[in-house]
C-alpha cells in the first residue's frame, strides 16, 4: 500500500515538474496558495519523502514481485 501511495505522489510531483519545465506553471502552488504556503510545502515534502521511499524499490529482491499471489489483493 505504501508503495502505491509513494508512486502516486511521485507521479503528481513529476507532472508538476513537467508543467514547470514546459509551461513555467507550478500546479501545486496554484492549487495550494503559492510556493511558500503551508499546504504547498506539505505537498512538496510528501513528494520528497515518497521519492526517498521509492529508492528502496530499486534494491528489493526480484522474487518479492513474482511471488505466487494474486495481482490484486484487497
Amino acid at each position: 500500500m505504501l508503495d502505491k501511495l509513494s508512486l502516486i505522489l511521485l507521479i503528481i510531483g513529476g507532472l508538476n515538474w513537467g508543467s514547470i519545465g514546459i509551461f513555467q506553471f507550478d500546479i501545486v502552488a496554484w492549487i495550494c496558495g503559492g510556493q511558500t504556503g503551508i499546504i504547498s510545502r506539505i505537498v512538496y515534502t510528501l513528494v520528497a519523502l515518497a521519492a526517498i521511499w521509492c529508492i528502496s524499490l530499486l534494491f528489493r529482491d526480484e522474487e518479492f514481485f513474482h511471488e505466487d499471489r494474486p495481482a490484486f489483493s484487497e
